[in-house]
């Protein structure tokens, strides 16, 4: 890979600026809100042109976990795989998403296919992607309030009925 290097001070390896992690033999880069768009150009110019996933990810009792250094853990996370067809590789980008500022770029011009991905994301978890074609609800009724995959969403309850069950 062309610009992979590894800092002398830290000793973590890095790929276009971010640091890159492995998890079960997939490379896993922490790219910041910032390099987001640009590091997704940027993979796709080396041949990681297909997403394959894109969704979100909740860390609300997970304040501490380990992230490499210098990545400070969010609430939030957004977690996309990108595949390289010609490569036969994939490999995975975490963005750290601030609970009191949960927004991220739409991905739709670069990946179109992320569009049903992006929404889905938005409705579960309230994570807003700026610039997006269409930014409505897909899963939950329009007027639902709420994000039903928040740690902090009220599950509530249905009872439950037996047909021909005696009370």
């Amino acid at each position: 890979m062309s610009d992979v290097e590894t800092s002398v001070e830290n000793t973590v390896e890095t790929q276009h600026g971010c640091p890159v992690v492995d998890s079960h033999g997939q490379r896993v880069l922490l790219v910041s809100r910032e390099q987001y768009v640009s590091v997704v150009k940027s993979l796709a110019d080396e041949g990681f042109d297909m997403c394959i996933d894109l969704t979100g990810v909740d860390y609300l009792e997970m304040p501490n976990r380990v992230l490499p250094h210098g990545v400070i853990a969010e609430r939030f996370e957004v977690v996309v795989n990108l595949l390289s067809m010609s490569r036969r590789e994939r490999i995975r980008l975490r963005v750290q998403i601030p609970a009191d500022d949960a927004v991220l770029p739409t991905l739709f011009d670069l990946h179109p296919g992320t569009e049903a991905h992006e929404r889905e994301t938005f409705d579960m978890f309230g994570i807003v992607f700026t610039g997006h074609p269409d930014p409505t609800r897909i899963l939950m009724p329009e007027d639902w309030d709420g994000h039903p995959l928040r740690k902090d969403y009220d599950q509530g309850s249905i009872p439950v009925q037996f047909k021909g069950a005696h009370s």
